[in-house]
């Protein structure tokens, strides 16, 4: 029993850092219908400014976390102005967008190669190695952070969502585009600051990614599939339904890599992912599309 309890806390630990990174790319596609292949690099890039921080100036990275959201949200902007916001309205716009992010995510990875090498890198601050013991129980203090950090951020997300006017705003749009747009919403500005808050969310999940796994700029690729698979379980769009996603599949591969090894904890990633597209592909909370 004891063993279980452990594997369930570092599951949920990891889902709460996992819940983060899934959720701006989830947000994204809910509003905008970008599907996001450079989210992961964008993470990394949040990374190397926790990073540097800590590595120049001591600074820890929870306190470079609100810099590198800053960072982030502003290269969202500039993005979204530069590569997306143009063909908004085509039809083919999601298809669009896998083949815009996958050559940003190769043009951001060379960046970051290239000012950063492909060496592996992690910050360390003290609380990173600590772990608090509770009887034969033990929870790494990096992981607790992280992951409470996570939730914690992702919670003031669904608050500011679901009270503010704004909030309003973006669900309206993520519900219905042309509707939206016929009561009076700015959907092109929603679709700005919607692209902006999912790529400072990135930032922020990269300064908790930064002490909780080591990092190097082609490491995002092994990324892609997990957060795929969480925001296709949760149902493309749902953030909630992604941080429950985040949740269940970080304790199934935490249980897995106990019992089978760390190879094969990874890999429930990609059988979920397969098995949801073949079983369920709306997920745990998308709308099923009506056929015409």
């Amino acid at each position: 029993m004891g063993e279980i309890i452990q594997i369930i806390i570092l599951g949920l630990a990891l889902g709460g850092v996992y819940a983060l990174m899934g959720s701006g790319l989830s947000l994204v596609f809910g509003v905008m219908r970008i599907v996001n292949l450079a989210h992961p690099v964008l993470i990394m890039g949040g990374s190397y400014v926790a990073y540097w921080g800590f590595r120049l100036y001591g600074v820890d990275p929870l306190v470079m976390l609100p810099v590198a959201v800053v960072i982030l949200a502003a290269t969202g902007v500039i993005l979204y102005k530069l590569v997306f916001e143009r063909e908004a309205r085509s039809a083919k716009y999601s298809e669009m967008t896998v083949l815009l992010t996958f050559a940003l995510a190769m043009v951001v990875e060379g960046g970051l190669g290239t000012a950063f090498t492909n060496t592996q890198r992690v910050t360390s601050p003290d609380y990173a190695t600590d772990a608090i013991f509770i009887g034969d129980v033990f929870i790494p203090t990096g992981q607790l952070y992280a992951g409470i950090v996570s939730l914690a951020i992702i919670s003031a997300l669904a608050l500011f969502l679901k009270y503010s006017r704004f909030g309003y705003a973006i669900r309206a749009t993520t519900q219905n585009r042309e509707a939206a747009e016929l009561l009076g919403v700015n959907v092109n500005f929603v679709g700005l600051v919607s692209f902006a808050i999912g790529l400072g969310l990135a930032g922020a999940a990269g300064s908790l990614v930064s002490f909780v796994f080591s990092f190097y700029p082609s490491k995002h690729w092994e990324w892609i599939a997990i957060l795929m698979s969480l925001v296709v379980l949760g149902g493309m769009g749902s953030i909630l339904g992604t941080v429950l996603a985040a949740l269940i599949l970080s304790v199934v591969a935490a249980f897995v890599g106990t019992y089978f090894g760390a190879t094969w904890s990874t890999l429930t990633f990609f059988v979920a992912l397969f098995v949801v597209l073949m079983v369920r592909p709306q997920g745990l909370f998308g709308e099923k599309p009506e056929l015409a």
